[in-house]
């Protein structure tokens, strides 16, 4: 039953069962995100009603969904989809009993606004929007909304489908235990933000680690190709089991975190006061450039989406054989 309508709905906000029935979700934004999402949302058995104020985008969606929903199948052995994918001409339209928004629009917070007021000309006042917004915080988004809780920021990481992080943030303890719920459901990790934040969490770690990927090309130390081998050849593959906190944890022995920092502390911090702060300036960009076509070695980018989808693939299979020995 809908909490202000009284209406009957599918995913109830006051559900808080384990099991997340079928639900009908709406994907504003057909571009890259959006046909990600579409796939994930399908897949796990959801009805998607997808709307673009693009009219091509809106023309290839079902198209640029089918890519993402065969590689989910591919995950899951074969499993056949289950969710209905549909495509509108209009916003009310793709709005019609609709319980989540998953919006994508383009990273313009005049036009979320705007977005957001239509929305809500349509929509009961307990329809949970969540926001795909990579580094907008959940305080520039709400100004002007008439039920501003019912806002979330829950950003993916690109393929969302493929990468199962999402971060959330709103004031609403309830419309998050109940994001999470459904997040966890499609098979995604969903991790709250106890602060609202610019780039959230995952944004703000990738950019302080490029910043001083970029800082070692510009000074010399190595190229770029070489900064690339040496993370996914060495931290990148403990990242991928251990988080930033749990490695140096484990860095420490027997001690632990407490053994490192009163051990290693000191040339922590120093390593910490030597990282730079660089300047992309004309020559720094002409650097990464070069170096990263020096790095791709004549692949395109669909070659390099293709080759690391198919990395992902293999890991998400292999996460989900570890997953289904512990069950």
């Amino acid at each position: 039953m809908c909490l202000k309508t009284g209406r009957k709905r599918c995913c109830r906000l006051t559900d808080t069962t384990t099991m997340m029935p079928p639900c009908t979700v709406a994907v504003i934004g057909c571009g890259l995100i959006g046909a990600s999402w579409a796939a994930l949302f399908q897949h796990a058995g959801h009805t998607v009603r997808a709307w673009d104020p693009d009219t091509g985008a809106r023309d290839g969606f079902a198209a640029r969904v089918a890519g993402p929903l065969a590689q989910l199948q591919e995950i899951s052995a074969g499993a056949a989809p289950q969710g209905a994918l549909s495509t509108h001409e209009s916003l009310q339209d793709a709005l019609q009993d609709v319980v989540l928004i998953q919006e994508n629009a383009p990273e313009n917070v005049p036009l979320k606004h705007q977005l957001y007021a239509q929305i809500e000309t349509i929509v009961a006042p307990d329809v949970i929007i969540a926001s795909s917004t990579s580094a907008h915080p959940w305080s520039d988004l709400v100004p002007g909304m008439q039920h501003p809780d019912r806002l979330i920021t829950a950003h993916p990481f690109n393929p969302p489908h493929l990468v199962p992080l999402v971060e959330v943030y709103g004031p609403d303890p309830q419309v998050l235990d109940w994001a999470e719920r459904f997040y966890r459901s499609l098979g995604s990790a969903p991790v709250r933000l106890k602060k609202d934040a610019v780039g959230h969490i995952a944004n703000r770690l990738s950019s302080a680690l490029w910043r001083e990927a970029v800082h070692i090309v510009a000074e010399g130390i190595a190229d770029v190709e070489a900064v690339d081998q040496a993370l996914v050849n060495g931290p990148g593959l403990r990242w991928s089991v251990l988080g930033a906190h749990m490695a140096y944890h484990l860095g420490g022995g027997a001690g632990g975190m407490a053994g490192y920092l009163a051990h290693l502390g000191p040339s922590q911090q120093k390593r910490w006061d030597n990282l730079g702060a660089p300047t992309l300036d004309a020559e720094t960009c002409a650097r990464l450039v070069d170096g990263v076509n020096v790095e791709a070695a004549g692949r395109s980018i669909a070659q390099l989406e293709a080759e690391r989808d198919a990395a992902l693939i293999e890991l998400a299979q292999m996460r989900k054989r570890l997953a289904d020995r512990k069950a």
